[in-house]
């Protein structure tokens, strides 16, 4: 996954969210049905699907899915 789209399209089969490109800059608090849980359950999914770590300190920073995306991608 690299385009922001696949990762909005794993975040929504990830977490049963629906999310779209409307959707990525928001923080994460403004998101509808936003659980603080999620970030952690995104982050297991997202090192499981790239096969790489991605760490947990900078996910934390992370204010929107974009920068969740980017970090994803940065991995």
């Amino acid at each position: 996954m690299t385009t922001l789209d696949e990762f909005l399209d794993f975040v929504s089969q990830e977490l049963g969210l629906n999310v779209t490109t409307d959707d990525a800059d928001r923080h994460v608090d403004e998101l509808p049905g936003w659980d603080s849980m999620f970030l952690l359950t995104l982050v297991t999914a997202l090192e499981q699907q790239a096969g790489r770590r991605i760490l947990l300190a900078d996910a934390l920073q992370a204010s929107t899915l974009r920068d969740v995306h980017e970090l994803a991608v940065d991995a």
